[in-house]
């Protein structure tokens, strides 16, 4: 079976996924230390709160207008000194982020970050991980032997890690305090950074076995010393979020890790799904003559992409046609609608595709008034499709079109969601457009659309799994949530 379905989660929902391609940093360009003026940032701020009110599908959704004024007066009272323009991209950030809405960011100035990282700046040696508001040390480069994987850090220069996870949240725009705790696993050390500046080392205290220690000095360390502390690291599972696998784990169970939906191996045609869809269509075709009854799918770590790619894996499973969204609605703006029209400007196709169709939907449409923009419907196999079970595997790293595939399987009762819950989310706000600051060039990112999964539940919600199986923060030789499920299903 050939698809030719054009990448339509791509052109709606293309911000969100290239900003997902990019390593972070702002789509903003300028001169990071440039001085702006008290008057020039409060108009900035201005701007950026009329653009989130005229664009956002709905600002308030997360935070009261009460609550948002008030964070607007305070910020705006507060900016009475010149800042660099890095300083008030994250003041700006900050009151974006605010309204607990991923898709609504200034992103981080990712290239100032990483001349400091490269000119032998140090930073705060370990990577953490969150679990119900408590910090775990997941990775530890600091060459101190004191520290082990899975100690609890309770305190970072004498403040409860409570108030560091507060303090760093607020610069990531997130929709739940678990999906703040999901990113920070990435970015805490250069959100430290920006709260402290650079330092020559940390004092922290540890819960080890119910216990509390003494306080502990760790240097912080540049990126040379942490490389060379991992190249003398015991080697541990990890996961590859680029990894394309296709094998049988047992005469019985298939095991498919698709990897992310987009062609990150040929990156001049990153939304070419052709080579994809071969994997798949070969990986499916050997599933059946090694007379698979089980498989499972692994979108763990998945960044996502768009459905052209996970759309054909579906369709050899699905047993009646199905979209990823149940409603799509679009707030009309002229933010929307411009940046849509820049996008249609650019575009090779010379019927517009689906640009095309927004610009005229935003032309219909009232200034602040919401339309639905009908999703297509996908069509399953007709000449062969897998009738075995089905298991789906994600984790707290499986994003935007990962989240919304295993919504699929959930919501269409074609698989058995396993692992645990998402961060990110399967009802959403998103479809990201962007308009920009007019004095310092900072691009603001906004979500245009209400996107209703599957399902039709309205709430703003993650992936919940079916099956429970906790990823474990001490890793080990073998990935223990994969052999967990293998002998869940086994048992059966």
């Amino acid at each position: 079976m050939e698809f030719t379905m054009k990448p339509f989660i791509l052109t709606l929902l293309s911000a969100t996924l290239l900003a997902a391609l990019q390593p972070a940093s702002s789509a903003s360009t300028g001169d990071w230390q440039a001085s702006i003026a008290p008057e020039t940032a409060q108009t900035e701020l201005q701007t950026l709160y009329n653009g989130l009110r005229a664009a956002h599908y709905d600002v308030f959704a997360h935070r009261s207008e009460d609550e948002y004024d008030t964070r607007f007066d305070t910020l705006y009272a507060s900016l009475k000194q010149p800042l660099s323009r890095f300083e008030l991209a994250i003041e700006l950030q900050k009151f974006t982020a605010f309204g607990n809405v991923a898709h609504a960011r200034i992103d981080f100035p990712g290239e100032v970050y990483e001349a400091f990282r490269a000119a032998g700046g140090r930073s705060f040696p370990l990577y953490l991980r969150f679990v119900d508001g408590h910090a775990f040390i997941a990775e530890n480069y600091s060459g101190v032997s004191e520290l082990s994987v899975g100690d609890e850090i309770i305190s970072i220069d004498g403040i409860s890690m409570t108030d560091w996870l507060q303090r760093t949240a607020a610069h990531v725009s997130a929709d739940t305090s678990y999906m703040a705790g999901a990113l920070l696993e990435f970015s805490f050390a250069r959100y430290l950074w920006v709260e402290l500046g650079e330092r020559d080392s940390f004092q922290l205290r540890l819960k080890r076995d119910g216990l509390i220690s003494d306080p502990l000095t760790i240097p912080a360390r540049t990126r040379a010393e942490m490389q060379a502390v991992s190249a003398n690291a015991p080697q541990v599972f990890a996961l590859d979020a680029a990894t394309r696998e296709a094998t049988m784990l047992t005469d019985e169970i298939a095991y498919l890790r698709p990897g992310p939906f987009y062609n990150f191996e040929d990156p001049d045609n990153v939304w070419d799904p052709t080579a994809f869809i071969r994997f798949v269509d070969t990986s499916f075709e050997t599933f059946f003559s090694e007379d698979a009854e089980t498989l499972i799918i692994d979108l763990r770590d998945n960044p996502g992409g768009d459905n052209s790619f996970s759309d054909p894996i579906i369709a050899w499973i699905a047993d009646e046609p199905f979209r990823f969204a149940s409603k799509f609605l679009i707030r009309s703006s002229d933010e929307a609608a411009t940046s849509n029209q820049r996008r249609l400007e650019a575009s090779n196709d010379p019927t517009g595709g689906v640009s095309a169709l927004l610009a005229r939907a935003f032309a219909a449409t009232p200034r602040g008034e919401t339309f639905e923009f009908e999703i297509p419907w996908v069509q399953p196999r007709h000449d062969k499709r897998f009738e075995g079970e089905v298991y789906i595997l994600v984790n707290r790293h499986s994003y935007s079109n990962a989240t919304t595939t295993a919504a699929i399987f959930q919501d269409y009762g074609w698989g058995i969601i396993a692992g645990e819950k998402t961060s990110d989310m399967a009802t959403t706000y998103g479809a990201m457009e962007s308009f920009t600051l007019p004095e310092t060039g900072l691009v603001v990112g906004f979500p245009k659309a209400h996107i209703i999964r599957p399902s039709g539940d309205p709430v703003s919600d993650c992936v919940t799994p079916d099956l429970f199986i906790p990823t474990p923060i001490v890793p080990s030789g073998e990935d223990v949530v994969l052999n967990s499920l293998v002998s869940v299903i086994s048992d059966m």
